[in-house]
């Protein structure tokens, strides 16, 4: 009996082993899902070259195409797209992107955020509350008679792309997506950013954000930080910097 009884418990020791092991394998399972979120007067197709270069080092790219009729859709289309993938993500936005990741990096599936050039507000704040304390250098958006917001072409290049090409920035400008102006003044509920990892590019050139708002609002969410010498649209620019910033976040919360 005593042998039985020892056998017994040997084995439910190993169980329970097996089980820890498991566990811990699951926690630090790589994060290969990499969720990309544009912002206003842009389009996904920006993330191009950022989503190639992710693709060849192993990672599956999703980008949302949010359609900018209100904060609350943008936030919907992004957590459709987080809940479509096969395990947890890193949810990066870019500009206004940043604060539809504040709020949809909530998502339980969401295991790191990455913020480009990007808002990320605080409970209760705006990125019009945000961009009126600090304002950017740029004085180019104007507003249709019916509530929507545009770049003027004139000065998109230099306010909002001046490291692109010349003629890529005027396909941009003539491209834009017009976001709804009431989206820019939604607060956030809860800023994902308390409860989870998250990192920053500062474009110290930026000229739609103001850099040192940039500065202000990684710092003051803890997230770990690089500075890139780029216009607003680093994640164009740059964009082996900026894919190796969201590398080190997947590999990083893969380990915790």
């Amino acid at each position: 009996m005593k042998a039985a009884s020892s056998v017994t418990r040997i084995a439910a020791a190993l169980a329970l082993s097996v089980a820890a092991l498991g566990s811990q394998a699951a926690i630090a399972a790589p994060v290969k899902n990499i969720v990309l979120v544009h912002g206003y007067f842009a389009d996904g197709s920006g993330w191009q070259a950022v989503s190639k270069i992710l693709t060849r080092d192993g990672y599956k790219v999703s980008v949302v195409q949010e359609p900018e009729t209100s904060f609350g859709d943008d936030v919907k289309a992004t957590t459709r797209v987080v809940d479509a993938q096969d395990g947890p993500s890193i949810l990066v936005g870019h500009s206004y992107g940043g604060a539809v990741v504040t709020e949809a990096g909530n998502d339980a599936k969401v295991a790191g955020l990455v913020y480009v050039a990007a808002f990320q507000p605080d409970a209760g704040e705006s990125p019009m509350e945000l961009a009126k304390k600090t304002p950017g250098a740029s004085t180019a958006i104007k507003a249709t008679a019916d509530g929507y917001l545009y770049l003027d072409p004139a000065q998109f290049h230099a306010d909002f792309a001046a490291d692109l090409p010349a003629a890529e920035a005027k396909f941009m400008a003539a491209s834009q997506v017009m976001p709804a102006a009431q989206s820019f003044g939604v607060p956030i509920t809860t800023p994902a950013w308390k409860a989870k990892p998250s990192w920053a590019v500062v474009a110290t050139a930026d000229r739609a954000i103001n850099p040192d708002l940039e500065r202000f609002m990684a710092k003051r969410a803890g997230s770990t930080t690089v500075e890139i010498n780029s216009s607003h649209v680093a994640y164009m620019s740059h964009p082996a910097e900026v894919a190796k910033l969201i590398e080190q976040a997947a590999e990083k919360s893969s380990a915790e």
